[in-house]
């Protein structure tokens, strides 16, 4: 029986009861919460003008372009003071030509205080500094964007984001032409986006564009947009966005891009049956053949720059979760997309690293992460009105063992409705070489969310089969899920229940675990408290169940959590778990057997999220209590320390012990140290050493990345395991590569 589960929930009731006698005191209206209704605020417009003169992009907004630019200044607080003017003052201005919009932006601070550059890396956390956002939705349909955050230094954050910003991609890549500059009065930022680098309807003449404008003002942990929207929202919720107007007759041209590559590679280690020097070439082509719409191809593709996985430990009795990581692949991924899709706003019972139907790792890439060779493939990806499209065929050659193969994918989804989506899938993964089989996937989903985003229904239906290599059909099985989540300022509730059959096996997806019956739920509030230190608190209720196909329950989880953001932009969570597990067959972690049997055991973890905006801040996480019989003591997290904007080090570390009844205790310990340097925003380094001593190997990854023209890359890099047992190389790739970007 789990005593503290009861003491946990008597202290979270408390504190809700505290945080709601707070909301009664301080409430602006009867039953009111702190704030005002942002969301429900007025739409702001604003108009761009046309310039026959383009400005020189110098990081000075001194053009006499600049002053015939209408202003924007009106910035509303998302927090720490909702509804509340932003403090420092900040001023916007928007000009455009036939060949690209520019931005200009004055961002003034009182305090003669410089503003945190946290780091020059490309694509950067832009929380943890300060920052100045862009979203623009070029086809003003309240669900696809284009956004750009910027911090002091010059660092950009790119990404193309869909479903309301429901789906984010920041692997997208962008054109444009930037200069930043920190002066005593505040930092400036000039900007020119191309045509081509947008996507939008070419055959009106007049465009309006949905547009929203940040303003993250670090040191005060303090965030404004231009259009209203509550805390909640990320600034790419394009639904809550105001209106661009003023630009007529521009085009988005031909959008079509070439870029080559070369290589040079030197492998060598025990593991490879091939210590051949490497040379070779290939080519990516990019073509909007519709205003939405954009096809890719690629020829002997190449992911060697690509950084090590992350090394994880596994002490549970299911497949671990990697992630893509390679950029062809990112590019549009939200489209393919299918399965458990975890969202910002709602605590979720279960999110892709438990079931995705298409998990595009499993193309030229072995188990253990081994890279196998591409020949090619292409990809139709993008919208055609209301419907988005997806098309992808990727071809694999044979190597070491593994056989040639052919990968499709064909994804639809069409908004039937004001926040009513509904889609299919079909995939299907062949061997060509050798014949051992194929697999077929296919699926339907249906998404439903309100207006003012509150509600959220998520739905699908999946089946695979297959063929064996002597011909035979392999058994099929089907998975479904049927999800509600409401989540308004104050409320957090969610119901979920999700089937998936024993001989379910998406053979080019991800599933963690099949053969159950799955039930979700939780409860929880979002006070936003005035106690000193704490802008939102969040205690919660969540439970899960997963029985077989039998209805016998294999695992029962009840947790009771207190989660707390800090003003300082800190996180703490506190959690207990009240544990039941049955082991229908035995299973080992790290080498311990776990017999077959029941078992009931309390989990007690905490972690603490330090702001990112300090010169040294960090995460440690810490859990024990009683696992399989026995008892189990995690500990965990990070230390990040910044030298300026062009030094971060990280050092990581996970230690895991295990006591299991008559057995020697277990120990799996994780460490890891990376060292990024950055000369410039084009000039990038990286040093990454990681230690697995589950499997006694040390990974190196050293790169060097110059950037030396707009998506144009040189890039030298080692990558090494050692095993430390039998102190031999298993694998080692030094290689150096060239790309080259051509535009039309």
């Amino acid at each position: 029986m789990c005593y503290g589960l009861p003491v946990a929930l008597a202290i979270v009731t408390g504190a809700c009861s505290s945080a709601l006698a707070a909301q009664q005191t301080n409430g602006t209206e009867t039953g009111a919460l702190p704030g005002s209704d942002l969301d429900g605020a007025p739409r702001p417009s604003a108009a761009a003008t046309r310039t026959t003169a383009a400005p020189e992009i110098d990081g000075v907004l001194d053009d006499e372009a600049w002053a015939q630019a209408r202003l924007i200044d009106r910035f509303v607080q998302q927090k720490p003071d909702a509804g509340r003017l932003s403090t420092e003052r900040t001023e916007v201005r928007l000009l455009y030509d036939d060949d690209a919009l520019y931005i200009g932006a004055e961002l003034y601070d009182s305090s003669g205080l410089p503003p945190i550059i946290a780091t020059l890396q490309r694509d950067p956390n832009t929380r943890d500094g300060d920052a100045f956002g862009i979203t623009l939705d070029t086809f003003n349909d309240g669900k696809n964007s284009f956004a750009f955050f910027i911090n002091p230094g010059g660092a950009v954050r790119d990404a193309q984001t869909s479903d309301d910003g429901r789906v984010s991609n920041a692997e997208w890549e962008a054109i444009y032409d930037l200069e930043t500059r920190v002066h005593d009065g505040g930092w400036t930022v000039e900007m020119a986006i191309p045509w081509s680098t947008l996507r939008f309807d070419g055959s009106t003449d007049r465009q309006t564009w949905g547009l929203n404008l940040l303003r993250r003002i670090r040191r005060k942990n303090e965030d404004a947009t231009w259009a209203p929207m509550d805390r909640q929202w990320p600034l790419y919720t394009v639904s809550r966005a105001g209106q661009l107007e003023g630009i007529r007759g521009i085009q988005p041209g031909r959008n079509l891009y070439i870029k080559p590559y070369a290589l040079a590679g030197e492998p060598s280690g025990s593991l490879l049956t091939s210590a051949d020097t490497q040379l070779e070439g290939g080519l990516d082509l990019k073509y909007g053949v519709a205003p939405s719409l954009t096809l890719d191809l690629t020829f002997n593709t190449d992911f060697s720059q690509v950084e090590v996985d992350q090394q994880q430990v596994n002490l549970t009795r299911f497949s671990l979760f990697f992630p893509e990581k390679r950029e062809f692949f990112l590019e549009n991924a939200g489209i393919f997309q299918f399965g458990d899709q975890g969202t910002f706003r709602q605590r979720n019972g279960a999110t892709n690293r438990d079931f995705t139907l298409f998990h595009s790792r499993r193309i030229g890439l072995t188990a253990s992460g081994t890279p196998l060779p591409i020949l090619g493939g292409g990809r139709v990806s993008g919208a055609m009105g209301p419907v988005s499209v997806g098309v992808l065929n990727m071809q694999t050659q044979a190597e070491s063992g593994f056989a040639a193969e052919n990968f499709t994918v064909g994804r639809l989804r069409a908004e039937v409705a004001p926040g009513l989506d509904v889609g299919g899938i079909l995939i299907n993964r062949s061997a060509t070489s050798d014949g051992t089989g194929d697999n077929q996937n296919f699926g339907a989903d249906l998404n439903l969310q309100a207006a003012d985003g509150s509600l959220l229904i998520q739905s699908y239906l999946a089946g695979t089969r297959g063929t064996a290599s002597d011909g035979s059909e392999e058994a099929g099985g089907l998975a479904g899920r049927i999800s509600a989540a409401w989540r308004d300022p104050f409320w957090e509730v969610v119901g979920m229940y999700r089937h998936f059959e024993d001989d379910f096996s998406p053979g080019a997806g991800f599933v963690r675990r099949s053969g159950i019956r799955h039930g979700y739920g939780t409860v929880g509030i979002h006070p936003r408290v005035s106690w000193p230190g704490i802008q939102e608190l969040n205690p919660y209720v969540e439970t899960h169940y997963f029985a077989d196909q039998s209805g016998r329950l294999e695992t029962r989880e009840v947790a009771v959590g207190l989660d707390l953001d800090l003003t300082d932009g800190s996180m703490v969570q506190l959690g207990v778990k009240d544990l039941h597990e049955r082991v229908s067959e035995a299973f080992s972690v790290s080498g311990a057997s776990v017999p077959s049997g029941s078992y009931d055991f309390t989990e007690v973890s905490a972690q603490l999220e330090a702001s990112g905006a300090r010169p040294l801040s960090g995460r440690i996480n810490v859990t024990g209590g009683g696992y399989f019989g026995g008892n189990r003591f995690s500990v965990g997290g990070n230390v990040l320390g910044r030298l300026g904007p062009r030094v971060l080090l990280n050092l990581s570390a996970e230690h895991n012990r295990i006591d299991l009844p008559d057995q020697p205790r277990v120990t799996a310990d994780v460490y890891g140290a990376k060292l990024d340097g950055f000369f410039s925003t084009r000039l990038l380094t990286s040093a990454f050493v990681q230690y697995n001593q589950a499997t006694s190997e040390v990974i190196t990854n050293l790169r060097v990345n110059w950037i030396h023209a707009p998506l144009s890359n040189l890039y030298l890099v080692l990558t090494e395991r050692r095993d430390t047992a039998g102190d031999q190389v298993l694998q080692r790739w030094v290689t150096i590569k060239m790309t080259k970007l051509f535009s039309f």
